[in-house]
């Protein structure tokens, strides 16, 4: 879908959904990570490919890339996660009537919950143990980089949780989500 250019007065962001101040707090520093990361991963490449021009490189590029990569991955899950905008495959749910189609999505929510509950316990214990291994070239923590799923997966689950919360509550997915599709 093609969406019209952004005019004057109008939000840089898509507001997230309506939710408690530490949730849109949460999503906007999520929102904003996620373009500064880009951004700079962008920069960064350019400038590599233009150097290349002149025979010349910065080993860091790749690394700090892959570093970045991770981050920008688990961060922009956590930006589609706070709209519900995951991909979905509602055929059977939305046959459901409203009161099924509750139970389903929270029974979907709560396994949901679960993966991410894991990916950030187990994402946590790799940031622990991975302080003392460094990256080949930037010489820094290998932590910072795993760190990336850790947090990422934690603003999920807390994403999710609110859903969660917000199911239980009988609140519909169009007032929930009334941007997504």
């Amino acid at each position: 879908m093609i969406e019209a250019a952004r005019t004057p007065g109008q939000p840089l962001l898509t507001p997230g959904p309506a939710a408690p101040w530490p949730i849109r707090w949460l999503g906007r520093a999520v929102d904003w990570s996620v373009i500064g990361i880009g951004a700079t991963m962008a920069i960064m490449v350019f400038t590599n490919v233009v150097m290349h021009l002149f025979s010349k490189d910065l080993a860091w590029v790749t690394e700090f890339g892959e570093l970045l990569l991770v981050w920008v991955t688990f961060l922009g899950g956590a930006a589609a996660a706070q709209r519900g905008q995951h991909m979905a495959i509602g055929e059977f749910v939305d046959k459901l009537s409203a009161d099924r189609r509750r139970i389903a999505d929270a029974a979907i929510g709560l396994v949901c919950l679960g993966v991410l509950i894991m990916l950030s316990w187990y994402g946590w214990q790799l940031v622990n143990v991975n302080w003392g291994n460094e990256l080949t070239v930037l010489g820094w923590p290998m932590a910072i980089q795993y760190m990336g799923m850790a947090v990422g997966s934690s603003a999920m689950a807390i994403f999710m949780a609110f859903d969660l919360l917000q199911i239980i509550r009988a609140v519909p997915r169009e007032v929930r989500y009334p941007g997504a599709h």
